[in-house]
């Protein structure tokens, strides 16, 4: 371990130096992480056994640390059972006064400990190569106490902490962290755990919102409330076309469709009041001469997330949504996204 540096209150020009420091400090932990598994055919070997065990795992994923190390487990579980891998935390300490009943015999344990000599770890360790639990190490050494517990180990190296004293866990709880979250990733991506799988774990909030079929949120659709017109339509005959019939809400927009049903342009509410201010007789246009051509558009496989990057890219407000044939089904329009909190006006 190096020397600790002391702390000294930085003057006003030095500030954004000294954290920058810290960043690059942090930073240099996880590339150390990451060149030695580029770099040594061990330590990759070591991170393949580790996916490996993780991969076949039948029951849950356990992660247990004392103190920052816990707190980093906590946060690990929780992205483990984002992606589908069921996963909780049991507190070493409390293993041993009735939390073992929690870890069964198809679970998988990972534990971590930067010195890899944490005694309430070691022990729980100690206890699961008892019971041939399969168990995953994360600490500083391979040739720590810890590691020669488990099935598999992960170095961490030796770090220098992002702390001046190179006391307060900063830089290695960072690597940890890295360390578990490129873990999940790597069997996550095994798996082949898709957008659609995720969004099952997620149900709720923005990523939920994002990840859904932008079909689910249809609310104009070719048959129903969206009116379609060939492009040789005059104007004022589209309109009549339109016209709602029902109480249902009118699209603010019409779609052009060829000889052969496919989308070829679309007629908003905007282009009809520039073409009244600019033509004295708007209804005895041909519609697909005043509408906008090609207008951009979705496939009925995409999400929700893809029609806010129209909007905010694009700034369109309707979007046409179409089927694999360039058959359009239905509209977006860009109220629905902000009724959704999607996007904002």
């Amino acid at each position: 371990m190096n020397a600790p540096r002391q702390y000294q209150k930085s003057a006003p020009d030095t500030e954004a130096s000294f954290i920058s420091e810290v960043l690059q400090a942090e930073s240099d932990a996880i590339q150390r992480v990451a060149y030695e598994i580029a770099a040594n055919a061990t330590t990759l070997a070591q991170w393949s056994k580790a996916i490996d065990i993780l991969e076949s795992c039948t029951g849950h994923v356990i992660f247990s640390g004392m103190g920052k190390s816990g707190l980093v487990g906590a946060k690990l579980s929780a992205t483990f059972s984002s992606i589908g891998q069921p996963s909780h935390v049991v507190h070493p300490s409390e293993a041993v006064h009735g939390d073992l009943g929690s870890i069964k015999p198809n679970d998988v344990v990972i534990l971590m400990s930067y010195s890899g000599t944490t005694a309430e770890v070691i022990n729980l360790a100690a206890i699961l190569r008892t019971d041939n639990v399969p168990r995953i190490g994360i600490s500083s050494s391979n040739d720590s106490p810890l590691a020669k517990l488990c099935d598999v180990h992960l170095s961490i190296g030796e770090i220098t902490e992002a702390c001046p004293l190179n006391l307060a866990p900063t830089a290695s709880t960072t690597a940890t962290l890295a360390i578990g979250d490129a873990l999940g990733l790597a069997v996550a991506r095994r798996r082949n755990f898709s957008a659609d799988d995720f969004h099952k774990h997620h149900p709720g909030g923005m990523l939920g919102t994002g990840l859904r079929a932008i079909t689910e949120i249809l609310r104009f659709k070719v048959g129903d409330n969206l009116p379609t017109v060939h492009t040789s339509t005059l104007v004022g005959e589209a309109l009549r076309v339109a016209r709602p019939t029902t109480n249902k809400r009118r699209a603010g927009a019409i779609l052009l469709v060829d000889d052969d049903g496919k989308l070829v342009g679309i007629f908003t509410d905007g282009d009809l009041r520039r073409l009244v201010i600019d033509n004295p007789e708007p209804m005895h246009c041909i519609i697909g001469e005043v509408a906008t051509t090609n207008p951009r558009r979705l496939p009925t496989s995409a999400l929700v997330r893809d029609a806010k990057q129209l909007v905010t890219e694009h700034r369109v407000d309707e979007i046409p949504v179409v089927d694999e044939h360039n058959n359009p089904i239905g509209l977006i329009d860009v109220q629905d996204l902000i009724a959704m909190k999607v996007v904002t006006e």
